[in-house]
């Protein structure tokens, strides 16, 4: 894949396609749902696609980003369509566990900087009736 942003990874051992994901930044226009219910991460792009139609009841060729945890919070995944094909994302981390949040609808919508804090292990709580000036 050729991927400018990749060939400054390269030295550091980390695949080029990897690259391009980690630095793709999440627009304002980009919504990103979260399930908050545990998923088997066992399966790959057909399963999140169903997923993403079953549980979200979204379109998952909508161009948003769909993230799927596991039980024990220490993984992730993310399908993206991004116009001509599906992207599954990967994150396993080596100690401790994502901060999953919580909600009774089985999803919660969040903004691109928590949605890059939520991936980075740092901890995301939804504030009710919080809103920017």
């Amino acid at each position: 894949m050729d991927c400018p942003v990749a060939e400054q990874f390269r030295g550091a051992g980390v695949a080029p396609i990897v690259a391009c994901a980690a630095v793709r930044s999440v627009s304002s226009a980009t919504r990103v749902l979260v399930a908050t219910r545990p998923v088997d991460l066992r399966g790959s792009f057909n399963r999140l696609y169903s997923l993403v139609v079953e549980q979200l009841k979204e379109n998952p060729l909508s161009g948003h980003l769909f993230a799927f945890t596991n039980r024990r919070h220490n993984r992730l995944k993310v399908l993206y369509w991004d116009g001509s094909g599906l992207w599954v994302c990967a994150k396993r981390l080596e100690g401790g566990g994502f901060t999953w949040p919580v909600s009774e609808q089985g999803q919660v919508n969040l903004r691109g900087e928590e949605f890059s804090a939520l991936t980075h292990g740092l901890e995301v709580h939804i504030q009710a009736g919080w809103y920017r000036r």
